[in-house]
């Protein structure tokens, strides 16, 4: 994960790193960061996103003040769920609820997570499962996050905690149900390897049996082998 943070980047955010730890404010840590750690699909990214505690936002942003990180507002954005800060062009967005408000961040998204170490420091990750329930309501015109959910159902679906995702999602299951039956026919030798449990609640029936983990025609189809980990054809 060194090389995805290159030295003068790491400089910017380990400043800020070493003051929130040293307050002793809990975050995790999501984004590209986090989807390429999980998913093995290795993606270099100019910002970072900083989950943390409501509660603690206005003070995280009082210490990016401080460390002279500006306000970043050339895309607008609702402060009501976020800050987004820069310095030197790198940019670190600060969240405390999902931006639908569909959820806030609670302790379990910060304490869930992988611990992964970045040039000695080690960082928390969110999630699996929150990660997939904060990008689930992503799909615009101009930006959708599904592809980065099939990523992580790929690399991550046999181990995931299925039961405590459905249980936040709700009646919002059929909507990850939606990605799901995507992943399934393009990857259904994996799927039948998910809970038997999950298929239900997402208004989906479950998969027949298949000895095909990838269906690679399918997955040309999309030109989307960058999705999975490993050298699909």
């Amino acid at each position: 994960m060194t090389d995805l943070i290159p030295p003068e980047q790491w400089t910017v955010y380990s400043e800020f790193l070493t003051e929130i730890m040293e307050r002793r404010i809990p975050f995790a840590v999501g984004g590209g960061l986090a989807i390429s750690a999980y998913t093995g699909c290795v993606r270099n990214t100019k910002d970072m996103d900083i989950f943390v505690l409501e509660k603690d936002s206005e003070e995280v942003v009082d210490i990016t003040r401080r460390l002279r990180f500006d306000e970043f507002t050339e895309v607008p954005y609702d402060r009501t769920w976020s800050y987004r800060s820069s310095r030197d062009g790198y940019i670190m967005d600060f969240l405390w609820k999902m931006l639908n408000e569909r959820a806030p961040v609670t302790e379990d998204w910060l304490t869930r997570g992988w611990e992964l170490q970045v040039r000695g420091v080690p960082l928390r990750l969110l999630p699996v499962e929150e990660l997939i329930w904060s990008k689930l309501y992503i799909l615009r015109i101009d930006r959708a996050d599904w592809p980065d959910i099939l990523s992580l159902l790929y690399a991550r679906g046999v181990e995931l905690d299925w039961e405590h995702m459905l249980s936040n999602l709700g009646d919002d299951a059929m909507v990850l149900g939606g990605v799901v039956n995507l992943l399934r026919w393009l990857c259904p030798g994996l799927a039948c390897r998910f809970p038997e449990s999950i298929w239900a609640p997402m208004g989906l029936l479950p998969p027949p049996f298949s000895d095909a983990e990838v269906h690679h025609e399918r997955v040309a189809l999309f030109k989307s082998a960058h999705l999975f980990a490993g050298d699909l054809p």
